[in-house]
């Protein structure tokens, strides 16, 4: 079967290992990519711009010329509509081609997304192990019978569901990561993606954890859902890796990457041994401690990320399912400043319910425990999560808004502002976004003296212009490996589009280095292999 990955924006290792498994099941995998400057549905949101450089032909181009048998989709929220959109697109070109949606937008509401006319299937869950079933079927003909994780129509329109079935245990037993597929599209050296377990040890409400860890039907013992792959393993890839590519920074996407210390212990002395690449990677403020950050410090990690939200601990407690004390936020920063480690925190505004009063807790907490970026998110309720239903009791969200988030329209993950009624309750959250920009790129003894009292004159527009510019300045400050890799994103990605209106042909985005093998050597054990069967 030729598969077509539809991608909008960046990496995304969802796709990255479906296409390893594929490939190894015997099909052809191409991607149509898009790179949606200045409408990335993650940073940049530029309309005016956009418009420019919008380069949606090149990804129906890219269909055409591929002439898939099948269309796959990792659906966010925020890239739904436009999925559907190529969806809808690409059958009327291609009238036989079948669509496979997955991704958290879909595990969130499956049966929304399968009563969409140009979805034939529609994966909930991991789809490891569905996702070569789908294949394998419509190499056959198409499906007669259930298909784990899994809702398609059948040739009466009837919908067939399949069981949900438990996590993949063993990720030792899935191929490494298909780096391959994205060299014409993605700088791979510059800030290389990939993951060592999957799962999170918590599930906070505003999370696609809080949902996804809930959806296996058969409830087999021992089935987990935080998993670690052996560091043999994670090793292995990244040293194909490193001979594969001029890797200059390693970014581990893990929801808690340290949630085991006897395996971050292993992994740390083998990592600054066998691999010696600066890395980054996220935390959890109870998943962490001075042995740690030493370990992750000598093996060469630079920044950690760790998620803050909020500094209300009975709020944080109750609303948000965080368990972690303020203290133990103090003791992860003060350990990450000891060994010299960059601490980037993540905080919301507008969380249904919250004090204002914790925001005054927060900026305390960042004066003193000064991070090297803090992200401010704009509270974002996504579809399946107990936060959207919090928003609605709270008469945050209406039943019509709701029904938008499950659809992904009018979905902006950063700026959430129409969430909060009160005016002035939106000016006192965007004084302290300001104020949490400024830290960082402020010395110590002007620090301690802001306060929003000082900076609730300053008119929005005005404050939204100072908080990115100052948000670009501690990204060259701090030399941020992120903002770099994103820098050159974006610059790889115009000068393309440049050349493509001039009639010159793009130059792929990463030059494996010569003689370097297509796909790792040191494969996985022979032994081991995913077991696949039909519900």
């Amino acid at each position: 079967m030729k598969v077509t990955f539809v991608v909008l924006g960046s990496e995304q290792l969802a796709i990255s290992q479906l296409s390893a498994i594929v490939k190894k099941a015997g099909h052809q995998v191409g991607i149509a990519f898009s790179a949606s400057l200045f409408h990335d549905r993650f940073n940049l949101e530029i309309p005016s711009l956009a418009k420019i450089v919008d380069d949606r032909s090149n990804v129906i181009q890219a269909i055409k010329d591929q002439q898939p048998d099948v269309l796959a989709f990792s659906c966010l929220t925020s890239t739904y509509q436009w999925t559907l959109s190529v969806a809808e697109e690409a059958k009327q070109i291609l009238p036989n081609v079948k669509t496979v949606f997955g991704g958290v937008h879909v595990s969130a509401v499956p049966d929304r997304v399968i009563s969409r006319p140009q979805v034939d299937f529609a994966v909930s869950g991991e789809g490891d192990i569905a996702f070569p079933l789908i294949l394998d079927a419509l190499s056959k003909g198409g499906p007669t019978t259930p298909i784990p994780n899994t809702r398609f129509k059948a040739k009466d329109g009837t919908v067939i569901r399949g069981l949900q079935q438990g996590f993949i245990q063993d990720l030792d037993a899935l191929p490494f990561f298909d780096k391959v597929i994205w060299e014409d599209f993605i700088r791979v050296g510059d800030l290389y993606l990939t993951m060592a377990s999957r799962g999170c040890p918590y599930k906070c409400s505003f999370c696609f954890n809080n949902f996804f860890h809930k959806l296996p039907e058969e409830k087999t013992k021992g089935n987990k859902y935080v998993r670690i792959r052996s560091v043999d393993h994670v090793i292995a890839e990244l040293a194909w890796a490193k001979k594969r590519y001029n890797i200059r920074y390693v970014d581990f996407q893990d929801d808690v990457f340290t949630t085991s210390k006897a395996w971050i212990k292993e992994f740390t002395d083998r990592y600054k041994k066998e691999i010696g690449i600066p890395f980054q990677c996220l935390i959890h403020p109870k998943y962490f401690d001075d042995d740690i950050a030493r370990w992750l410090h000598e093996a060469g990690c630079d920044w950690i990320q760790m998620g803050i939200q909020t500094m209300d601990e009975k709020f944080k407690h109750e609303n948000l399912r965080r368990y972690e004390e303020s203290d133990h936020i103090v003791e992860a920063l003060q350990s990450m400043h000891r060994y010299g480690i960059h601490p980037k925190v993540d905080h919301m505004l507008g969380l249904p319910g919250e004090p204002i009063g914790s925001q005054a807790t927060a900026l305390k907490l960042y004066q003193e425990q000064t991070p090297n970026r803090i992200q401010v998110f704009w509270t974002s309720f996504l579809p399946g999560t107990e936060i959207l239903q919090q928003g609605i009791d709270a008469g945050i969200v209406s039943l019509e808004q709701a029904d938008k988030l499950n659809e992904g329209i009018d979905f902006y993950f950063f700026r959430n502002e129409d969430n909060i009624n009160n005016p002035g309750l939106v000016k006192i959250y965007q004084n302290y976004e300001l104020l949490y920009k400024m830290i960082p790129a402020l010395p110590e003894s002007i620090r301690y003296k802001l306060s929003p009292e000082r900076v609730n004159w300053i008119p929005k527009f005005i404050g939204r212009l100072i908080a990115s510019i100052l948000d670009v300045y501690v990204g060259f400050k701090y030399s941020n490996p992120e903002f770099s890799a994103y820098m050159k994103h974006y610059l790889h990605h115009l000068k393309s589009f440049v050349m493509q209106k001039i009639g010159m042909k793009p130059p792929k985005a990463t030059v494996p280095k010569a003689n370097s093998a297509m796909y790792p050597t040191l494969a996985e054990p022979e032994t081991q292999e995913i077991h696949i069967e039909a519900a």
